[in-house]
Formats: structure tokens, sequence, C-alpha cells
């Protein structure tokens, strides 16, 4: 190769003629031929850059020692473009090549191996790609290697690392792998290393110590395992050392001998055991951070030694024990974050004497007692955040002297006492959140005296008196929640320009009207005014919330009709008017708010019948209209609109509704609760009878005639009072009527064909007797079938085991022989029921049918053990399994809380998820599917991730279900039949042209469920138009403006106020569109999904200390 270079090198240098080379010395020739590499050139490289020089001494970024010899090349930062040319090897005088900030491509030259005079290469900020050359190691003078910020990847050449004299090396943010050389130890001058930011692994070696000159280590970022050398205590001169975001464990090693050590951290990792007290010998240290480190136990007393602290994290791990006292000696100390340990005990008053300290983060421990008094009286405090603790007192008077103060959160403790009035009227407060407490009195009116006030949030609390007009006036508030107190008065008037996004008063006394000036609120998206004594019309004005999504008045005493100016709230989600005194009909202009889902009107005083154009409401998925006035019959076009494929819960409750139930009412497949008890409705049930997704229905006290359908019939038996009231309602009992005599006494039986034939009691006791004696020959000739081929079904079952037969015969007895209404859910692999064994111990059992299909076998008893093996935190646990011929039972722990894809998408009322719980979902079940991919042997692959296989117990904590289980039905699937895994909406690109299941398409749908969980939109929502789905929506969406919020799902968007939370909503949307990316090589591994998940907290956590 390098001959052919050679030769190339001295053709053109006959044949250039472009620059005129003929007056050039050789050297300016070479630095010209680079530039033919080119795409394109800089204006200052071509206007000094000339052929016609003798000497190119005199070019831009060219230095030459005295003897005209060029031995520096610098021209960093000119924006060039293109490929770094072989014949840079030639200038092989150069003691200094400095190319950074770039844009560089294609591979570093090897040839750059014959410049043995160099002593700083620096190449950083292109794009280089490829594997760092072996023969650089030939630079025995380089001092200096930059090669940080490219694309570059393989492993690190040990030769690098058996260059003598190299004193700085930035290998970072690029895509190295394997492990660190072991010549490592070598580098006995090496000043800095920095390898962060790359995919390194294995264990770092214990030879670092040899390094006796290191100052500064970054290591974080990486994949790096096994535990810190204990060597690292012998480096004397370090300074800096960064190892978080790796995964690294045991125990962390005393580095009290790092005398000069500054800064520390450790973050993110999976040490074991607590915090070293050699620590406190670090007598230099200024910043310690291990957060998220599995660390336990106390912090050590010896930390107080460290006066140069400045910044303490040790958030998220699990210590206990109390705030050592000692730490107050910490006097350089500004930054102090225990946050989300098991902590307890009172807060040491000694923190008061740190006079520099401006955060103090305690939150979601387990203090008591008082806030020291002390701590109210540091001058410098900025943030104090100790919420979700059991701290009690009062508020002193001292708080309103903090004029730093901007962040004040004590929620949910068990704080009393009136609030000084004077708070905010010294400071600049941006945001307060003293809720869950138990403070009385009036509601300072200077809160927002600073015009900076973002975030007011006082309630479940006790306040009384009224909202200040300063509220009002107040245009940098976003955030206002006062609900849960006893405020009396008048909602204040707002100014026009009011920043004002979410307002939630309810549960108060407050009285009056609703100020007309709510219609200049045009940012607003929720109003939550229910349940106080509000009275007169609703504004007209409201109309002109163009950006409301969420409205409440309920149990008010409003009155009048209902405006029709509320259609021009075209974004109106949930609109909730129920319990007040509104009369008139519903306005028809309701047809405008396409994206309603919720709909009460109940309890008013309506009139008119049944408005038909609701049922055209695309999303509509909760129609309330019960205890009205409302009139006639129900419309047929509640089965013929759009709505009948999105409603879930019907109450057309007390009114005075006639006639019969319209055929088009069974249309309504998706309807699960159906209340229309207390009307004058006629006819038969027959149409309920095709409703198969209700779990709950009243049709009480009408006029309703004729046999009960079978399918209603377990409504019956579980509530018969949902039926009394209909007279002529009667029970057929042609079939099983098992069940229904106790709980359904109060209905006749239907008229018989007995009755009809004339037939006397010794006549049915004949029938009855007879029929019983034909019930027991048919059971005994059964009985005799199923012995005489039990032994074909054992001998075709193989190894298949059936478990224990009395738990088996327990979930048995529970679900009566798995009964449809002990059904709980319907899957794509099967039915799913829940057993209640005891008050206390549920189950939940899965039915697999094997229809045509080869059956249990031994094969599939291995598979189902491999599953049943697997444990982690994050996957549903396998309890047992039964076999037969036909189907498969499955047993695992039942979730309280259901599967994601019923809190996305059915629960009613839709419950509020906070991006903390949206977060811990999303990396729970990444953790789950990573650990199926890399630490189960063989890797398991789940082929069909998707929110309906997300269960969350009673603590939103995800577990993944269904592992395997795809994979075993396809395995049991006869070889004459396709079998294609997954969900549509959840499948990767690739499937349609092969059947087979990979890591990457586990990824993909991943990316999906991550999608659904920002947006809260269904993978397949109408409203993204015909063959969109999701991931093409929210790509559209972001590649447009990039702006997350016309994204994410309406609950968040509040809480993208907060930065730290905007930036992880924005990397955690930027993260799923990596997963769904078409091409399947370009996804990330569940392992780089895990750890990004992580980095974006921790970053956006760290830069927002920093503002």
């Amino acid at each position: 190769m390098r001959s052919f270079w050679s030769c190339f090198f001295l053709i053109w240098l006959a044949s250039a003629a472009t620059f005129g080379v003929d007056a050039v010395n050789l050297e300016g020739t070479t630095l010209l031929s680079l530039v033919r590499h080119w795409k394109v050139v800089p204006s200052p490289i071509k206007l000094s850059w000339n052929a016609s020089d003798s000497t190119p001494c005199f070019w831009l970024g060219v230095i030459c020692n005295p003897n005209n010899i060029v031995v520096e090349l610098n021209i960093s930062s000119l924006s060039i473009s293109g490929e770094l040319g072989p014949e840079i090897g030639y200038l092989n005088h150069l003691e200094s090549i400095d190319l950074s900030y770039n844009s560089f491509p294609g591979r570093i030259p090897s040839l750059l191996g014959n410049c043995s005079y160099l002593e700083s290469l620096d190449l950083s900020n292109n794009f280089f790609h490829g594997e760092i050359p072996e023969n650089l190691g030939n630079l025995r003078r380089l001092r200096v290697l930059s090669l940080w910020s490219n694309n570059l990847g393989g492993e690190i050449p040990g030769s690098l690392f058996r260059i003598p004299s190299l004193r700085l090396i930035y290998l970072n943010n690029n895509n190295l792998t394997g492990s660190i050389p072991r010549d490592l130890g070598n580098l006995s001058l090496v000043e800095q290393l920095f390898l962060n930011n790359n995919v390194l692994s294995g264990t770092i070696p214990s030879s670092i110590g040899n390094c006796s000159a290191l100052q500064e280590l970054y290591l974080n970022d990486n994949l790096f395992e096994g535990a810190l050398p204990n060597s690292l205590n012998s480096l004397d001169h370090l300074q800096f050392l960064f190892v978080e975001n790796n995964n690294l464990v045991g125990r962390i090693p005393n580095l009290g001998s790092c005398k000069e050590l500054g800064t520390l951290v450790l973050s993110f990792n999976q040490f074991s055991e607590g915090i070293p007290t050699g620590l406190g010998n670090c007598s230099s240290l200024t910043s310690l951070a291990a957060v998220g480190c599995g660390l336990s136990g106390p912090i050590p007393s010896a930390l107080g030694r460290l006066t140069k602290l400045s910044l303490l994290y040790l958030s998220e791990n699990r210590l206990s024990g109390s705030i050592p006292p000692e730490l107050g000696n910490c006097e350089a100390l500004t930054d102090l974050q225990l946050y989300g340990n098991e902590l307890s005990g009172a807060v040491p008053s000694e923190l008061g004497m740190l006079d520099q300290l401006q955060i103090i983060m305690l939150f979601t421990n387990n203090f008591s007692g008082e806030i020291p008094s002390s701590i109210w009286r540091i001058q410098s405090l900025q943030q104090l955040i100790v919420y979700k603790n059991n701290l009690v007192g009062e508020i002193p008077e001292e708080i309103t002297e903090l004029k730093e103060l901007s962040y004040l959160s004590l929620f949910d403790n068990q704080f009393t006492g009136v609030l000084p009035q004077g708070l905010g009227i010294n400071g600049s407060l941006t945001q307060v959140d003293l809720s869950r407490n138990k403070f009385t009195g009036p509601i300072p009116p200077n809160l927002c005296f600073g015009k900076k006030l973002r975030r007011l949030i006082l309630g479940q609390n006790r306040f009384n008196g009224s909202i200040s007009s300063d509220v009002g006036r107040c245009t940098s508030l976003t955030r206002l929640i006062l609900k849960e107190n006893s405020l009396e008065g008048r909602i204040p008037d707002f100014v026009k320009h009011s920043g004002l996004e979410y307002m939630d008063i309810s549960n108060n006394r407050i009285s009056g009207s609703i100020p007309s000036s709510f219609g200049d609120l045009g940012n607003v998206s929720f109003i939550d005014f229910s349940h106080n004594n509000l009275v007169g019309g609703i504004p007209l004005e409201m109309g002109s919330l163009l950006n409301l999504e969420y409205l409440s008045l309920s149990h008010n005493r409003l009155e009048g009709m209902l405006p029709s100016q509320l259609s021009g709230c075209h974004k109106l989600s949930e609109l909730d008017l129920r319990n007040n005194l509104l009369n008139g009909t519903i306005p028809s202009s309701l047809r405008s708010l396409k994206e309603l889902s919720v709909l009460d009107l109940s309890e008013n005083h309506l009139g008119g019948g049944v408005l038909t154009t609701l049922f055209h409401l695309g999303k509509l998925s909760s129609l309330q209209l019960g205890a009205n006035q409302l009139g006639g019959a129900i419309p047929p076009s509640i089965g013929l609109g759009v709505a009948a494929q999105s409603l879930r819960s019907l109450n057309l409750s007390r009114n005075g509704l006639i006639g019969r139930l319209p055929v088009e009412f069974g249309k309504l497949k998706m309807l699960e609760k159906l209340d229309i008890s207390c009307n004058n409705l006629s006819g038969s049930l027959e149409t309920v009878g095709e409703l198969r997704s209700l779990t709950e229905i009243n049709v009480s006290y009408n006029s309703f005639a004729g046999p009960i359908q079978p399918a209603v019939m377990e409504f019956l038996i579980s509530s018969p009072s949902s039926f009394v009231g209909n007279q002529d309602l009667c029970i057929d009992c042609r079939g099983s009527c098992e069940g229904s005599n106790s709980s359904s006494n109060a209905f006749k039986m239907c008229h018989s064909r007995s009755r009809k034939t004339g037939l006397s009691r010794v006549g049915l006791a004949t029938v009855v007797s007879g029929s019983s004696l034909f019930a027991v020959i048919l059971v005994l000739g059964v009985s005799y079938m199923f012995f005489r081929h039990k032994g074909r079904e054992v001998n075709l079952l193989g190894d298949a085991e059936e478990g224990a037969s009395s738990l088996l015969r327990q979930v048995m007895e529970a679900t009566e022989n798995l009964q449809e209404k002990y059904i709980v859910g319907r899957g794509a692999h099967g039915t799913v029921y829940k057993v209640a064994l005891s008050p206390t111990k549920a189950y939940a059992l899965k039915k697999l049918s094997f229809a045509g299909s080869k059956g249990g076998n031994a094969s599939m008893v291995r598979e189902i053990r491999i599953i049943g093996s697997v444990r982690h935190r994050n996957l549903v646990r396998l309890e047992d399994f039964w076999l037969r011929k036909n189907y498969g039972l499955i047993l695992y722990p039942y979730m309280e809380s259901g599967s994601l894809h019923d809190v996305l998408h059915k629960s009613l009322p839709r419950p509020p998820l906070k991006w903390e719980v949206r977060y811990r979902i999303a990396l729970g079940a990444a953790q789950g599917l990573m650990y199926l991919h890399f630490d189960c042997d063989p890797p398991i692959i789940h082929r069909d991730i998707k929110p309906m296989n997300i269960l969350l117990d009673s603590d939103m904590e995800p577990h993944i279900s269904d592992f395997g289980i795809a994979k075993l039905l396809d395995e049991s699937v006869s070889s004459t039949q396709v079998a294609v895994q997954g969900t549509i909406g959840y499948i990767a690109p690739e499937r349609a042209f092969s059947t087979r299941s990979s890591r990457e398409s586990d990824v993909y749908a991943y990316g999906v469920v991550l999608l659904e969980l920002v947006t809260r939109r269904r993978v397949l929502d109408e409203s993204f138009g015909e063959g969109v789905d999701v991931v093409g929506w929210a790509r559209g969406a972001w590649d447009e403006g990039g702006d997350v919020r016309g994204i994410v799902d309406r609950d968040v968007v509040d809480e993208l106020l907060d930065s730290s939370t905007r930036e992880q909503v924005e990397g955690v949307v930027s993260l799923a569109l990596r997963c769904t990316d078409e091409e399947a090589g370009k996804r990330p591994s569940m392992r780089e999904v895990v750890k990004q998940l992580v980095v974006v907290v921790v970053e956006s956590r760290s830069r927002s200390k920093h503002r």
C-alpha cells in the first residue's frame, strides 16, 4: 500500500497543474496535493496557499523551522469537507498537526505513522470512521493524541499505549469497543486519559495504578464491569475521576491517598455496601457524586472533614440512618442532594452553619421533626425541596428575609400553622409547592411580588379566606392549584396577557360567578372549578379558549343554557358540567368538538331529546346524560355514528326516554358500562345481549319485557337490582339457570312448553325423573369414553407435565371450571381469567389454545420450563403450568393495575400519568427486555411487545408478560402453517419479508410502546389519517418542528415548563424514533436503550443544577 501511494505521489508531482506547482518546493507541493481531496476549499486557503510561492512557510496554518522545513500544520475550524489524503504522511518533519473542528470523513491515513517527529496530533471533532491505525504506535515522540468526537470504531490499538512519551490522550465520544489495552500501565507520563462515551467493556486494568502522573481520568458512559481497582488509591496526583454510567460492581475503593482528588463521580453503577470512610481524607475534594449506585448504610461522618466540598450528590440510593451533623463543617458546601434514600431522624441544625448553601434536596426520605430555624436563616438559600417526608412544625417569619429563595417545595409532610404573610415580598419566588400539609389561615397576598412566580401549588391544606387579586395579575403564573381547601369569596379577574395554562381550585367554597375575563386566558388547557358554590351562567367568552382540553365545572349551582360558543374550544377532550342547574337543550354545535372523549352533563335540567350528532364524535368514550329531563326515543344514530367504535360508558338514566331500544343499539361493540335505568323504555333486551364488552349494566325501572338474554344472565346473577322494576321480564330456563335461583327469585320464569301442553305435576315429575336418569347414563358413558382414551392423551403429551394437581383443582374450583364471568381479558395468545384463591391471594390464569396445532409436547414443556426459570423484577413470574391436548394453562401473579394498555386507553375516568411514572414504566420495561435479550441463556426474543403485554402492579411498576409465549405457540403450529408473530402496528418493517423475529424487531416494538406512553395515543389512532401509525405521525411532527409539545400527552404538557423534565421527554422521544428506525441495523440494542434512558435523566438534572 505504501509503494502504491509513493508511485501515485510521484506521478502527481509530474502532472499537477491546477495550482501551478512548478514554483513551490516539495513540501508546498505536498500540501497542495492534500487540497485535491477536498470537496470545498475554504477561501482563506485559496487566498493564502499560492503555488507560485517558493516556500509554504508563510501560508495560512503553516509554520516552519529556521531551515524552512514545515514543522506545524494548523488548519482547524475552517469548515473543510473532504477526505484527508495519504500525502499527509510525506510531511515527515511535522511536529504538530491540528485539523480539529472540520468535516473530514473517511479513515485516518495510516501513513501518519511515518511522521516520526510528531509530538501533537489533533483530529478531533470531525467525521473520521473506521479503526484507529495500528501504526500510529510508531510515533514515539507523541505527547498529545486527540481523536475525540469522531465516529471511530473497533478496539484501541495496544501500540498506542506503548508510546512512552504520551501525556494527553483524548479518545472520548466515539464508538470504540473492546477493553482497555493491558499496556495501560506503561503510560507512566500520561496526565489526562479520556475514554468516556464509547462502548468499551471489560474490567478496568489494575495496572492503571502505574500511571503515576495521571491527573484526569474519564471512563464514564461505557459498559465497564467488575470492580474499581484498588490501585487507583496509588494515583497521588489524580484530580478528576469520572466512572458514572457503567456496570461497575463491588466496593468503592478507599481513595484516601488521593490528596489532590477534586471531583469524584461514581453515579449510576451497581456498587455494593456503603460509602468508604477513607473519602474523608481526600482533602481537596470539591465534588462528590454517587447517585443511583445501590449504596447502603449510613453517610460517613468522616465526610465532614471535606472543608472544600461544594457539591454532595448521594441521592437515589438505599442510604439509611441520619444526616451526620459533621456535614456542618463542610463550609464550602453549596449544593446538598440526598433525596430518594431511606434516611430518617431530624435534619441537623448544624446545616444552618453552611452560609454558602444554595440548594437543599432531601425529598422522598423518612425525615421527621422540624426544619431547624438555622436553615431558615441561610441567606444564600435558593432551593429548599423536602417533600414526601414526615416533617412537622410551622414556617417561621425568617423565610420572608430569604431574598435568593426561588424554589420552595414542602408538599406531603405534616406542616401546620399560618404562612408568614410577608412571604414573597423580599424574594423572587418561581415555584412554591406546599400541597398536602395542614396549613391554615389566609394565603399570603404577595407571593408573586417578584413577577417571576410560575407555579403556585397549595392544594389539600386548610387555607381559608379568599384568592388574592394579585394572583390574577401574575402574568408569569402558568400553574395554579388551590384545590381541597376552605377558600371563599370570588374568583379574581385575570389579566389579558396571563400565561396561565393550568388552574384547579376545586373542592373549596368559592362563590359568585365565573369572570368573563377567563376568555382572555389563551394559553389555558386545564380548568377545574368543580365542587364549589359558583352561580350564574357559563360565560360565552370561554368559547375563545382555543387551547382548552379539560373543563370541569361540576357540583356547583350554575344555571342557564349550555353556551353553543363552547364549540370553539376545538381541543376540548373532557367536559364535565354535571350536578348544576343548567337548562335548555344540548346545543348541536357540540358536534364540532372532534377531540371530545368525555362528556358529562348529568344531574342538570336539560330537556329535548338525545342529541343525534353526539354519536358522530369519533373519540367519544364516555357520555353521561343521566338525571336530566330528556325525552323521546333513543335515536338509531347511536349505533351508526363513528362513536359506536369508541363509546365505552353510556348513562341515560333518570330521564323520560320512551320506546324500544333501536336495533342499532347492538352495534356498540366497545361499550363496557351501560345505565338506562329509571326511564319509560319498553320492548325486549335482545339488543343488549349483543353487547359483548359489557362489564356493568343497569336497566332497572323501565317497562322491558320478555326473556333475559343468556349473555346478560351473569349480570342478573351478580346484581339482580339492576333489573328490578321491569314487571314483564322473565328468565328462560330452557338453557342453564344454574346459580340464578337464589339471586334472581324476584323474576318469574318464562312460559314453558310444559304449561302450554297442560302437563300435570305428576307428568312434570315423570319428565324430570326421566331426564335425570338420562343425564346419569350420559355422564357414565362420557366417563367411560374419557378413561378409555386417557392413556392415548398421555402418550400424546409425552413428557408434558400437569403440575401440582391440588393447585390445579383449586384454580378450577375458583373459576368454576373456567366460567366466562371470570374472564378479565382476551388477547392474541389466549384468554385470561382472574383466580381469587383467598381475599389476599389472586392469580391470572392464561388459557392458550393449541387448535390446529401439534398441541402440548415435550419440547413445549422444556420451553415453558425455561420461561419459568426466568426471574427479574420487571418480568411477570410464571407460577405453574398445565398442558392438555388442545390447550394449556399458565398461572401468573395477578397485577392490580392491569395492563399499560388499560391505563393509557381504557380506564375511565382517564387517570393522570405524571412524567415520573411514565419514565419509570419506560425504564422498567426496557430493563426487563434487556434481561431477556442479554442475560438469558439462550437469549429470549419476546416477539409481541405491546402495552397489553406490559402489566402494572399496585406501585405502577411494569412487568413484561407473555415472553416466550409467541415462540411457544409458533413451534406448536404444524409445519403446513406459517405463523406471523406480533401485533399490527408493532411489527418491524423487515418482518414484512420474513417471519423470523430478532432482538431488533423487539426494539422496534418497544419504540412504538415508548411513543404510545409519551403521546397516550393508540398505535393506529384515527386522527393520524389512513395508513399512518403513531411512528409515522410522531416522526412527521418531530421532523416538522422538533417541538415536543405537539407530540406529548396533554397531562405532561404542564410539566414541560420544568427544563429538566422537558429535556427528558425530548430525549425519550428521540430515543423512541431511533428504536423505530426502518433499518434494523440502525436501531440501538436494549442495553443501549437502558443506558440512554438513564443518561437522559442524569444529564438533564445536571444541566438544571447549573442554570
